[in-house]
């Protein structure tokens, strides 16, 4: 932890270049997603959230995609040369049915379709 006494009586000091330096630091290196997190690139609309990521050397067969519910898991199989395991939550329940994921030249792009909620309403006669 970083300790500063205050020097000035002024009630606004505008930051020194060495902490601004510091503070851009301190963010790049704790605060920030975990390496794995930015290799995934996301995008969203109406209809879909789209994932891309790189897993060069893995064919189709070496990969295994579960979808349950908002949780969305990626993992190699057992002997895949490389070992890779990913799982998101998303904000979103996914339609697995019209969901697609493609492996192309060494990168995977999953387009998971969003769930439309359905009305679970029952209409009841009256007596």
């Amino acid at each position: 932890m970083f300790f500063a006494p205050v020097m000035s009586r002024n009630t606004f000091v505008s930051p020194r270049a060495a902490d601004l330096a510091l503070q851009r630091f301190l963010q790049d290196s704790l605060g920030a997603a975990s390496p794995v997190q930015r290799q995934v690139q996301v995008s969203r609309d109406e209809k879909f959230t789209t994932l891309t990521l790189d897993v060069p050397g893995l064919a189709r067969e070496q990969l295994k995609l579960s979808i349950e519910g908002a949780l969305v898991k990626l993992e190699s199989v057992e002997g895949a040369p490389r070992q890779v395991r990913y799982t998101w939550e998303l904000d979103h329940e996914v339609d697995a049915a019209n969901s697609k994921a493609k492996l192309e030249h060494g990168v995977l792009t999953l387009a998971l379709a969003k769930l439309e909620p359905q009305s679970k309403a029952v209409t009841l006669s009256i007596e």
